[in-house]
C-alpha cells in the first residue's frame, strides 16, 4: 500500500466526516469511498541504469538491475468510461552499483514513481473491459555519495506517464488486470526510461445494499463514536518487537534515527463499521519525542486512517489488532542524531494491539510501535523509530 495514495483516501474521509458524524450513517461508505477502488499490482520493471548515471570521474565493476516491483492503486470511478487514479509504485530492492572505482563497496540508487492519472475505460463485454491510463508522474531518484561526492545525484522531477491495459470483472466488486505502464527517459537528470509490466486485481467500494447497512447497524456490537488517547514511549524494554517485525517478519518499517522518550495525545472518530470485525476511523494526533542518541527534542502534528479489527468479542471487553498506514505528518526536525529522514513532511504508521473495557466500552488502553517516514518521495528517507507506546483512553 502507497502512503501518498492512503493520504489521499484519508483527506477525503476528512472532508466528508461533518456529514457522516450529523448523520450517524456509520454502517455506510462515507460519500467519497463509494465506487471508489483500490487495488495491488505486481510485475516486472525495466530501467537500464548503466554508467551512463554516473557522475564524470566514476566507474563501476558492474550494475545489478532486479526486476521485481510493486505498485498501489486507489482510483474513483465518475462512470462506466472514465475514472482518476492516484498510483504509487517502487521495485522490491533497488538498483546496486558494484564496486565504485575499485574500492570493493556496493551502492543503492533507489528508485519510485508516483502517478495522478486519468483513466478512460471502455466495455467490450459483460466482463472484458480495455483502459487507457494519461497523465504525470512524479519520478523520485535517491543517488549515493561516494566519500563526499555524490556517485549518482538524487534527482526528482515531473513528467508523462501512461499505460494501457485489461480488465476482467469478477463480480461487482473484484477485477482482475493486466497492463504496461510506460515513462519517458530524461536526459536532462541522466534517468532512463522506465516500463512496467504488471498483473493485478482492484477491489471496488460499491455502496452497500439498505438490508447490509441495517443489518450491520442492529448487530448488538459497539463501536465507539470517538475516543480521545494519552500515551507515554519509551525505550527502556528495547527495541526489539520493532526489529521483528522490520527485519524478520518484514511486516513493518524500522528507522536509523531512533527515539528514547516520547509523549502524544490522539483524538479518533469512528466513519465506517462492519458487522462485527472491521473498523476505520480518522485520527489526529501531538506527538513530543526525544532521540536515543544526542537528547534532541521534536515533535510531530499527525492526521491518519485507523484500521482496526477486533479479533475477539467478550461480554467485559473487546480486543483488536489496529494498523495506520500513510498518516500526513508534519515533523518539527528534518535531521535527527545526524540522520537526514528527508523533510519535514513525513508520513507515519503504527501497528499494534487494544483493547475497550466495560459494558458500554468507554475504557482503552493499546500498546504499539511507530514509525516516520516519506515514503521515498524525498531522496533521503532514513526514517524515525518510534519504541513501544503505551495508551490510556476514554470513549464516548
Amino acid at each position: 500500500m502507497g502512503k501518498v495514495i492512503y493520504s489521499v483516501i484519508i483527506g477525503s474521509c476528512l472532508l466528508l466526516a461533518i456529514d457522516c458524524f450529523a448523520q450517524d450513517k456509520r454502517t455506510q461508505y462515507p460519500g467519497p469511498l463509494r465506487s471508489s477502488y483500490f487495488g495491488v499490482n505486481v510485475g516486472y520493471i525495466q530501467y537500464k541504469f548503466s554508467a551512463l548515471q554516473l557522475e564524470p570521474g566514476y566507474t563501476a565493476g558492474s550494475v545489478r538491475i532486479p526486476h521485481t516491483a510493486v505498485q498501489v492503486v486507489f482510483g474513483h470511478r465518475f462512470n462506466r468510461y472514465l475514472s482518476a487514479q492516484l498510483t504509487y509504485l517502487r521495485p522490491v530492492a533497488f538498483v546496486e552499483y558494484k564496486n565504485i572505482n575499485n574500492d570493493g563497496v556496493d551502492y543503492e540508487v533507489g528508485m519510485n514513481v508516483f502517478g495522478a492519472t486519468i483513466k478512460p475505460t471502455w466495455p467490450v463485454s459483460p466482463h472484458l473491459i480495455l483502459t487507457g491510463e494519461i497523465g504525470a508522474a512524479v519520478l523520485t531518484r535517491g543517488g549515493f555519495i561516494v566519500i563526499n561526492a555524490p556517485g549518482v545525484k538524487d534527482e526528482v522531477y515531473i513528467d508523462l506517464l501512461s499505460r494501457i491495459g485489461v480488465e476482467y470483472q469478477l463480480n461487482k466488486n473484484w477485477q482482475l488486470s493486466l497492463s504496461g505502464l510506460w515513462s519517458p527517459a530524461n536526459n536532462k537528470y541522466k534517468q532512463p526510461a522506465t516500463q512496467f509490466y504488471s498483473a493485478g486485481f482492484n477491489y471496488i467500494m460499491q455502496p452497500l445494499s439498505a438490508a447490509k447497512v441495517k443489518r450491520n447497524a442492529n448487530s448488538g456490537h459497539i463501536f465507539p463514536r470517538q475516543m480521545f488517547q494519552v500515551g507515554y514511549t519509551t525505550n527502556a524494554l528495547g527495541y526489539n518487537v520493532n526489529d521483528f517485525v522490520s527485519k524478520d517478519a518484514h511486516i513493518f518499517w524500522a528507522g536509523a534515527a531512533q527515539v528514547k522518550q516520547g509523549f502524544s495525545m490522539n483524538y479518533q472518530r469512528n466513519i465506517f463499521h462492519g458487522r462485527k470485525v472491521f473498523s476505520l476511523d480518522w485520527g489526529a494526533g501531538l506527538s513530543y519525542y526525544i532521540s536515543k542518541l544526542n537528547q534532541e527534542k521534536f515533535f510531530a502534528i499527525s492526521v491518519y486512517p485507523v484500521f482496526r479489527f477486533n479479533f475477539v468479542r467478550l461480554k467485559s471487553a473487546d480486543i483488536y489488532f489496529v494498523y495506520s498506514f500513510g498518516g500526513p505528518s508534519l515533523i518539527s526536525k528534518a535531521v535527527i542524531d545526524e540522520y537526514q529522514t528527508g523533510r519535514q513532511f513525513t508520513f507515519q504508521d503504527f501497528m499494534g494491539l487494544g483493547m475497550f473495557v466495560g459494558k458500554t466500552r468507554k475504557l482503552n488502553a493499546e500498546i504499539k510501535i511507530a514509525h516516520y517516514s516519506n515514503g521515498n518521495i524525498f531522496p533521503q528517507n532514513n526514517g524515525v523509530m518510534i519504541p513501544l507506546s503505551f495508551s490510556l483512553g476514554y470513549s464516548f
